[in-house]
């Protein structure tokens, strides 16, 4: 399946009609080796300078969150006022570095087993991810 096929699935399957804006953010998200964190903001950015285009924060907006619901991407929570979102959807721990504001994979062999000693009653655990957040050392 070509690129641009992919993509205008992914869109389609999102609720999304397939724009060129819309191929471009499929195309920075999508198309690379390695996982990709970013902010809404970041992403703008990036697919600004790439394409030499202006690119409405909404359409960027309303897409990531379209392609977060239907699991293509992974909103990960840094504090009440700031999110970022992952093209790695697995489960797995990230490092924010909060000098730099950067999402590092963390891999789960370097994480100890956790043991949730408390349940909820008719709730199960689903996941554990862990945050770790990192300041500058200044020693």
């Amino acid at each position: 399946m070509t690129p641009s096929i992919e993509y205008i699935n992914k869109l389609r399957n999102s609720g999304l009609r397939p724009t060129k804006q819309r191929i471009k953010i499929c195309e920075v998200l999508f198309n690379r080796e390695v996982t990709f964190h970013f902010t809404i903001n970041d992403l703008v950015k990036k697919i600004e300078k790439e394409s030499n285009e202006k690119i409405s924060l909404a359409t960027v907006y309303n897409t990531v969150h379209a392609f977060e619901k239907k699991g293509y991407l992974k909103e990960i929570p840094i504090d009440s006022n700031q999110s970022y979102f992952d093209t790695n959807t697995s489960d797995h721990h990230h490092f924010f570095d909060t000098s730099e504001n950067k999402l590092i994979d963390l891999d789960h062999k370097d994480v100890s087993p956790i043991q949730i000693q408390k349940s909820i009653p008719g709730k199960k655990i689903k996941s554990i991810e862990v945050l770790v957040k990192l300041d500058t050392d200044n020693q």
